[in-house]
């Protein structure tokens, strides 16, 4: 079914299993063609799988767990069509069809926002009340941007529209948005603004629900990651992410992904080294 959709990669270190023995599969979509800023999310994959292999360890002191004790396959990165966005998206869609039909929890490292589109429409299918926690600067509830609905500026507005229900869209750390924006968040999503607390004060009413996490890796503070394709001012430290994976580790999270590092920006490669932590926590959790 996904016959030349997938390209060979050297794999996450910390995913050892088969496909057939993994409940957890990870894959790349390194697609950044609706970047309206700094573009380059297109080499995260390959710079997180490459910062790993020489630089990470399995084990998470936060949790006291490693990553070798789990089902982790890595499955490679989509083969995309650049410069034909439907076209990638619907790669992407398969693939992540593929892994939920085989009833595995799909987890994608992109390229830009817009993937978390194609990666959860097979899990709003299957899940029917899946509830959705985006850690984010912005809203990304855009009708359009620059004409387009396919945007990384309009992935959430198109994710709310098949989740066709209100209020199961968490919005957590955002501080930037037009004020259309913010007047459809404020009566359409749940949402919360700058920092963590008020949605971990809440977060309990997502337990025994599926859940799907995207992290939109500015809702970080800039000088935690700076390699990153719309940095905004203020922002959550790692901390703050840990506390958040604390809450949410016990409930049902069916799908996740990781999105928006431009690891080139940064040429520290503190991004893509921090960007690499971010996984190693939210794999462990799973």
């Amino acid at each position: 079914m996904i016959n030349g959709l997938i390209k060979s990669t050297k794999s996450y270190e910390g995913c050892r299993a088969t496909f057939e023995e993994a409940g957890i599969v990870l894959f790349g979509a390194g697609f950044d063609g609706t970047s309206s800023y700094r573009p380059g999310s297109r080499f995260a994959p390959m710079a997180i799988r490459s910062e790993t292999y020489f630089a990470q360890e399995d084990y998470s002191p936060y949790f006291e767990k490693d990553l070798t004790e789990k089902a982790i396959h890595d499955l490679g990165d989509v083969e995309l069509a650049f410069g034909n966005t439907r076209e990638s998206l619907d790669r992407i869609e398969r693939v992540s069809r593929f892994i939920v039909e085989k009833n595995k929890i799909p987890v994608c490292i992109g390229g830009e926002h817009l993937i978390t589109l194609p990666v959860i429409k097979p899990l709003i299918e299957k899940y029917p009340d899946l509830q959705v926690v985006q850690l984010d600067a912005h809203l990304d509830l855009m009708d359009e941007l620059f004409g387009d609905k396919l945007s990384h500026g309009a992935v959430m507005r198109r994710i709310y529209e098949l989740l066709a229900s209100p209020k199961r869209m968490y919005q957590v750390g955002i501080r930037s948005g037009n004020k259309a924006e913010y007047e459809f968040a404020r009566s359409h999503t749940r949402l919360f603004p700058f920092r963590v607390s008020e949605f971990l004060q809440i977060a309990d009413e997502l337990a025994g629900k599926p859940v799907y996490l995207t992290i939109d890796l500015d809702v970080f503070d800039p000088s935690l990651i700076r390699g990153t394709g719309t940095p905004e001012a203020g922002g959550i430290l790692f901390q703050d992410y840990i506390e958040i994976l604390r809450k949410i580790q016990s409930f049902q999270l069916v799908g996740a992904d990781i999105v928006e590092l431009s690891p080139q920006i940064d040429t520290t490669n503190v991004s893509t080294i921090v960007t690499s932590k971010i996984l190693r926590e939210l794999l462990i959790i799973i």
